[in-house]
C-alpha cells in the first residue's frame, strides 16, 4: 500500500546505476535518484536505459524516489515462444 504522503510522478530513465540506482528525468526536466522496489526485485523486472517508469516521491526530499512500476511500451510484440 502506497503512503499517503507520496507523490507519483512518472519519469524516463536517463542512466543506470551501480546498486540497482537509475537517474530518471521528470516531464519537467528534474533529475532524480531513484531505486526499485522490492516487488520490481522480487519478480526480477529489468529495467533499462529509455524506459518510462512511475514513481513514488517523498514531499520532504525531492531528489530521491522509488521506483514503483515500469511501462510498457504500446507497440511492442514479444516474438514467438523458442524452446531450447
Amino acid at each position: 500500500m502506497a503512503d499517503v504522503n507520496s507523490i507519483e510522478v512518472e519519469g524516463k530513465v536517463v542512466a543506470v546505476l551501480p546498486g540497482t540506482m537509475f537517474k530518471v528525468e521528470l516531464s519537467n526536466g528534474h533529475v532524480v535518484l531513484a531505486h526499485i522496489s522490492g516487488k520490481l526485485r522480487k519478480h526480477f523486472i529489468k529495467i533499462a536505459t529509455g524506459d518510462t517508469v512511475k514513481m513514488e516521491m517523498s514531499p520532504y526530499d525531492l531528489e530521491k524516489a522509488r521506483i514503483t512500476y515500469r511501462v510498457r511500451e504500446q507497440n511492442h510484440r514479444p516474438g514467438p515462444f523458442r524452446r531450447r
